[in-house]
């Protein structure tokens, strides 16, 4: 739950003045540089999130206002800068700048999610049950940690780190369950606190790990030039299995 910091791409090295410049950097590398730092500050939340619910610190909650913030800018930023340039580019970059505007309309949106997160934690003032506040910690930890994996996903273009954040998306779902069962269905009949925060919380938490697989497979199509749905050609295996299965293969025709 600490900050980490995350590769960013090079720059063009400039170190002597007497050294050519090399030619002008595509426009797509400056945007991805700037997604990856988006890509950071979303990650911060996730663990501002989790490390609020876990010590109950309303004053570390808080701080997810001002990253959701940052990330309305970076929306902005990315969505004008894509826009003043994705006519004038080859193929490549043109699908390496709309993969940019995808991914900070998904992390936009996360930041939203992160906030609602927050307000519903502080609207329950410490009034959450232990186990609930467990797995809700539990939530929020894969939730960063999905956003660290497809941070460097995308910085350093790895397809396997996107295809750990698909199989991570499946645990979020189990949690999610586990406090629907309890808050909604209530088998045991026992006395619940805050029902409403937290499932609103729990909500938010499973939608925002919704949100990065989508960023996900958005890394895997920007790696690969096909969508990870498009490579579906059986139903027996887990879509990231034959995903993987397809990039061995590409390595193997070089």
């Amino acid at each position: 739950m600490s900050s980490k910091s995350f590769p960013l791409p090079p720059d063009d090295l400039t170190l002597n003045s007497s050294v050519p410049k090399s030619a002008p950097e595509p426009h797509s590398a400056h945007l991805i540089r700037r997604t990856v730092e988006a890509c950071r500050v979303a990650t911060e939340a996730a663990g501002a999130a989790a490390e609020g619910i876990a010590t109950g610190s309303m004053p570390l909650l808080a701080t997810i206002r001002q990253r959701e913030r940052e990330l309305d800018t970076f929306d902005m930023e990315i969505d004008s800068g894509v826009t003043s340039v994705v006519t004038q580019v080859s193929e490549r970059e043109a699908r390496d700048l709309l993969a940019c505007m995808k991914f900070v309309i998904g992390l936009e949106r996360i930041g939203d999610l992160l906030l609602s997160f927050a307000n519903s934690a502080q609207a329950a003032n410490n009034r959450i049950d232990p186990e609930d506040t467990r797995n809700l910690t539990q939530m929020a930890t894969l939730l960063e940690k999905m956003l660290a994996d497809v941070t460097l996903g995308l910085a350093e273009r790895d397809a396997k780190k996107a295809i750990e954040v698909l199989r991570s998306d499946g645990k979020i779902d189990r949690l999610r369950n586990l406090i629907f069962l309890r808050h909604i269905e209530n088998p045991e009949g026992a006395p619940r606190q805050a029902s409403l925060q937290v499932i609103f919380m729990t909500q938010s938490l499973e939608r925002a790990g919704d949100h990065v697989k989508n960023l996900a497979e958005e890394v895997c199509h920007m790696v690969s030039g096909r969508s990870v749905r498009h490579l579906l050609m059986t139903y027996d295996k887990p879509i990231e299995q034959m995903f993987l299965d397809w990039l061995k293969k590409q390595e193997e025709k070089h």
